[in-house]
C-alpha cells in the first residue's frame, strides 16, 4: 500500500522587530525539521520553509523547497535576516497556495510570527479565511505561533481556532517546536490525530510569561 503524500509548510516572520529573537526562531525552525526527520519512520513528510516581510509590497522568499525531513540544511543567518514590516495575510495566502500547488495527502502549516498584519496589500482577510477554509476541507492542520507574542486578533479573523494558536516564549520556542514536530508526525501517521495545544503544551511555551509581559491588546510596532 503506497504511503500517503504528507508536507509540513513553515512560514517564518523575518520582520524587523525579529530580530531580538532571530537566532532563538531560527534554531526552533530547525529543531522541527530535526524532530521531523528522528520521529518519521515509514512516513518521511517533505518540509517547505518561506520567510516573509514587506519593502515595496510582500517579499516571500522560498529558502527549502520540498526537502526531505532527512536531507534538511540548517537554515543560517547567512540566508535571510529581518527587515521590513508585516505582509500576515498576504503571506499565509502564498503559502497555502504553494500548498495547494503540491497537492499533498496531508499538511501541517506553520505560521510563526512576532507582530500583526500591517502591510498586506495582495488579499485582505476574507481571502485569507476562504483559502484556510479550503485548507479545513482537505483534512490539512494549521497553527499560528506567536514568537514573544499573545495577540491572536489576526489569527482569530481569518478563522484559526484558539486551539491551534499559542505564544512562546524565547528560551521556549526550540523545545516547543521539537513537541509540534511529534505532533506533525502523529497526525501524518494516523487518521485520528489533529494538530492542537492543550495546557501542558501552553506551560511549557511560557505562554503565560509572553502574556504578562505583552498583553492580549498590545500593537507591536514595525521599523
Amino acid at each position: 500500500m503506497a504511503q500517503p503524500k504528507t508536507h509540513s509548510y513553515i512560514l517564518l516572520d523575518r520582520t524587523g522587530s525579529m530580530s531580538s529573537i532571530w537566532v532563538e526562531a531560527l534554531s526552533s525552525v530547525n529543531a522541527y525539521a530535526g524532530g521531523i526527520s528522528s520521529q518519521a519512520g515509514d512516513i518521511e513528510p517533505d518540509i517547505t520553509l518561506a520567510v516573509f516581510d514587506a519593502q515595496d509590497g510582500l517579499q516571500f522568499d522560498v529558502l527549502r523547497r520540498s526537502v526531505k525531513a532527512s536531507g534538511w540544511q540548517n537554515v543560517t543567518n547567512n540566508e535571510a535576516s529581518p527587515r521590513g514590516m508585516t505582509p500576515l495575510f498576504d503571506a499565509i495566502a502564498r503559502i497555502i497556495a504553494l500548498a495547494e500547488a503540491d497537492n499533498p495527502d496531508k499538511a501541517v502549516i506553520v505560521i510563526m510570527t512576532d507582530g500583526e498584519e500591517n502591510a498586506s496589500r495582495e488579499v485582505k482577510k476574507e481571502g485569507v479565511k476562504a483559502a484556510l477554509d479550503r485548507v479545513e476541507k482537505r483534512g490539512w492542520e494549521v497553527v499560528f505561533l506567536g514568537a514573544e507574542f499573545a495577540n491572536f486578533a489576526d489569527a482569530d479573523a481569518v478563522g484559526i481556532a484558539s486551539h491551534r494558536s499559542m505564544a512562546m516564549s524565547a528560551p521556549m520556542m526550540r523545545g516547543s517546536m521539537e513537541k509540534l514536530a511529534r505532533k506533525s508526525q502523529a497526525y501524518y501517521q494516523n487518521a485520528e490525530a489533529n494538530v492542537m495545544f492543550d495546557e501542558t503544551d501552553r506551560a511549557e511555551a511560557g505562554e503565560a510569561d509572553v502574556q504578562k509581559r505583552k498583553s492580549t491588546g498590545f500593537f507591536k510596532s514595525k521599523k
